[in-house]
């Protein structure tokens, strides 16, 4: 990034019918209270949302695709993980 450039933010919204936040794009901004700001004026211009997270970009780590058997594998030998490893109660009809 040259000196120049402002951070790049992440944006998530809440949307009024939703409980999770959903990443809708990115923005340059100089800071959190400006990104936070040009996230409601890019990414709400109907009222769309009811809350707005804004994470720099820089502080997101993620797996990296081409290693998603070696990451994930391991998951699928530990069946106590999966809900039919247990059995339910008698009397219990929705879980």
């Amino acid at each position: 990034m040259s000196s120049n450039e402002w951070p790049l933010w992440e944006v998530f919204i809440r949307s009024k019918q939703g409980l999770n936040h959903k990443h809708v794009g990115s923005l340059r901004a100089s800071d959190a209270s400006m990104a936070i700001q040009n996230a409601r004026d890019v990414y709400t211009r109907r009222s769309e949302g009811i809350s707005i997270w804004v994470v720099p970009s820089s502080l997101i780590i993620a797996s990296d695709p081409s290693e998603m058997d070696a990451f994930f594998e391991p998951s699928d030998d530990k069946v106590y993980r999966h809900p039919t490893f247990y059995n339910l109660p008698e009397g219990i009809e929705h879980m």
